[in-house]
């Protein structure tokens, strides 16, 4: 798939931890199978200006191109496993960041 690599930045607050241990077990299988890579979480991020975020998890993860991230999130599989992810949290955004372009 041809394109420049994206993130994929999320921020929420797990308010019941055994409904998102299902959705985070049945994750990064998935996540492998549309070559996702899980790069980090922090649970004690920091906000240097803004409003948002202010608590809550910090999740970064990266595909190969725009089209390996669209076809995860649209995954009937993921789709599936990410309803124990909304009842579990409380989602502030799930966003998709565009790497820069080569510089020639």
């Amino acid at each position: 798939m041809p394109g420049q690599p994206v993130h994929i930045v999320a921020n929420f607050t797990v308010h019941d931890a055994a409904k998102y241990r299902v959705y985070e077990k049945g994750f990064f299988p998935i996540l492998k199978k549309h070559g996702g890579e899980f790069l980090t979480f922090d649970d004690e991020h920091h906000t240097f200006e803004g409003s948002e975020p202010r608590e809550g998890r910090m999740v970064i993860f990266k595909f190969p191109n725009e089209a390996a991230a669209r076809a995860w999130y649209h995954d009937p599989e993921y789709q599936g496993i990410s309803v124990h992810r909304r009842e579990g949290t409380e989602l502030k955004f799930l966003t998709m960041v565009h790497s820069l372009p080569p510089r020639g």
